[in-house]
Parts: C-alpha cells; structure tokens; sequence
C-alpha cells in the first residue's frame, strides 16, 4: 500500500501571528515550540522516512501537553498517516493509515465555533484542521474510502467566509489542492478558476499555479 501524503504547504505557508487563546479546552502553544515542527511536518510531507519519523514524535508529544488543541492532533494524524511510507510490512501501513486517519476523525470532531479563531497561525483553526485532514484523506489507497471526505472537507473550505480572511499563501495552497481535485475530477472551468485566483492574487505559488494551467491546456 502506497501512502503519500501531498498537502500543498510551502516551509512559509503562514504568517507567525500572535496566538489566540480560544475560550475552550485548547490553549495555543508558543509559536517557538510550533513552529520548528511545523517546518520539520513540511520536510516529512516532502518525502524522506527520518522527516516523517520526526514529525510525527514531535506532535504526538506536543498533543500530551495540548491534549484539546485540535491542530496539533491533525497534524499528529497526518504524519503518523505518513509512517505507512516507512514500512513494507503491510499490517504496519495499515495500522499507521488508521491511527493517524482516527487522530484526524477526532481533531475534526472537536472543532466548534471558538476554533473559526487562529490558534497555532494566522489562520482559523477550523480550516487548517480540515484542511490537514482533507490533504490525507485525498492521498490514502482508494479502498480506505476517505476520498469522498477529503474532497468534501476541502469543498468546505474553498466555499468557507473564513478563507476571504485567511493568510495569502495558505489561500494559495487551498485554491491549488482545489484546481488538483477538480481536474482530476474533468472540471476544467473549476481548475482553471483556482489557478486563475491563485495568479490573480500574485500569490507566492505563482508560477506553479501557471505551470499547471498550462498543463490543462495541453
């Protein structure tokens, strides 16, 4: 079983904010302790068993002491998804594709309203919790049968109010895992409409907005 998660994250995704605290059981943890795994969680998705090994220890200690924080056990699901990369053992790839994929069940049910608030970036919790989970679901085998989540959570964001207001290149990022989904899917308008967005807003991720335009075209 081939897992790979492919999340449209770049190492400067977000803008470093102050954090918010929600009036919920979650508090934010200290962008000093945030950030350096976030960037180690961008090296595992990029490829290489040692980074993705890393980031999912990282997290997973990080949500013992943030245990209510729901963007920590996204992010603690996604990499631990990604240990199915590090095996060949297919009762190990199975067993690290559902934990992770039950961290992000949980991480998404506990998003309420206080979470449509930054918690760990500029950008509402709400959001990069789904979003994490939408990038995962949309990468595991077909016959784990999450695809159709993942491409409704991601529809979810890209219709969201909440995304007007987000950081540019998370934005970006959001508009080209859109444009990936609907071309897969054979909507063409729809793709061509994101990469236009992320191009329109000169975001950072430009050029790949316009290399995948031009691969429409052909």
């Amino acid at each position: 079983m081939k897992l790979k998660l492919t999340p449209r994250f770049s190492a400067r995704l977000l803008a470093v904010g102050t954090a918010v605290l929600l009036s919920v059981s979650a508090q934010a943890l200290p962008e000093a302790q945030f950030q350096p795994a976030f960037e180690q969680f961008l090296q595992a998705a990029r490829g290489g068993d040692g980074a993705i090994e890393k980031s999912a220890d990282t997290f997973s200690a990080l949500l013992k002491s943030e245990p209510g924080n729901p963007v920590l056990m996204a992010y603690a699901g996604a990499s631990t998804a990604m240990k199915a990369n590090t095996t060949w053992l297919p009762w190990k790839k199975m067993s690290y594709a559902e934990d992770g994929m039950a961290l992000l069940d949980k991480a998404l049910a506990m998003l309420t309203p206080a979470h449509n608030a930054p918690l760990q970036h500029a950008t509402p919790a709400v959001l990069e919790v789904r979003f994490v989970a939408a990038n995962t679901f949309l990468a595991v085998p077909g016959f784990m049968n999450r695809g159709a989540r993942g491409a409704k959570l991601l529809n979810e964001i890209l219709s969201s109010p909440l995304l007007a207001s987000s950081p540019l290149e998370f934005r970006a990022n959001v508009w080209l895992a859109g444009a990936t989904l609907a071309a897969n899917d054979k909507r063409i308008d729809d793709a061509r409409k994101y990469l236009n967005q992320v191009i329109q807003a000169n975001a950072p991720q430009i050029e790949a907005a316009r290399a995948q335009l031009k691969a429409l075209a052909s």
